[in-house]
């Protein structure tokens, strides 16, 4: 019995061995002008925020339907948005004030709008367990979402502002509502 792998194992090694020598010897000594040049980094998005007395931005983001919405159809009658994600704790914790708030207001009164920053999964997940008779719009966290447009330079969460008749930007809150802090905010 021989100890010597076959004849034809050791061809195939050796031919392997060459292969892949002649592939490590092109692709080291390939020219500069045959590789992918790398992009530069993305510039930073530069995004206007509105401030209070500016035109409220033209915005349209995807209702829960995916339709989209203009926020610029809410013109005639106050509106408060409402930017919040169903992970967020205080923003859940104030949503049935919102929508009490929402529900009594009459035909004239303050339209409130919610602005989503999260999945239309999360979102309609969130509206089993709190179900709220407003309108939601969806958009997606980041540098220049919707949010940041309203003014919310610091990206935090709940983040809500109240556009007047006129389209005009008065009011802005950072942070959770206290109980029973919606109504007077919203009329002062």
């Amino acid at each position: 019995m021989s100890l010597r792998p076959p004849r034809r194992l050791g061809v195939v090694a050796i031919c392997a061995a060459l292969l892949g020598g002649a592939a490590g010897a092109w692709f080291f000594n390939r020219g500069v002008h045959e590789m992918a040049p790398v992009p530069p980094p993305s510039a930073p998005i530069a995004v206007a925020s509105a401030g209070i007395g500016d035109a409220m931005p033209a915005i349209t983001l995807p209702g829960l339907d995916g339709a989209p919405v203009d926020l610029a159809g809410f013109a005639g009658r106050p509106l408060l948005i409402n930017v919040w994600a169903s992970w967020c704790g205080p923003c859940v914790e104030e949503m049935p004030a919102l929508a009490a708030f929402a529900a009594a207001q009459p035909v004239d009164g303050i339209q409130v709008l919610g602005l989503a920053l999260d999945t239309p999964e999360g979102v309609r997940g969130f509206l089993a367990q709190v179900p709220v008779g407003y309108p939601i719009v969806l958009d997606t966290p980041g540098p220049a979402d919707a949010s940041v447009r309203l003014g919310n330079t610091q990206g935090l969460l709940p983040y809500t502002v109240l556009v007047d008749a006129r389209g005009r930007i008065v009011k802005r809150k950072l942070g959770p509502f206290a109980a029973g802090e919606i109504e007077a905010w919203a009329r002062d």
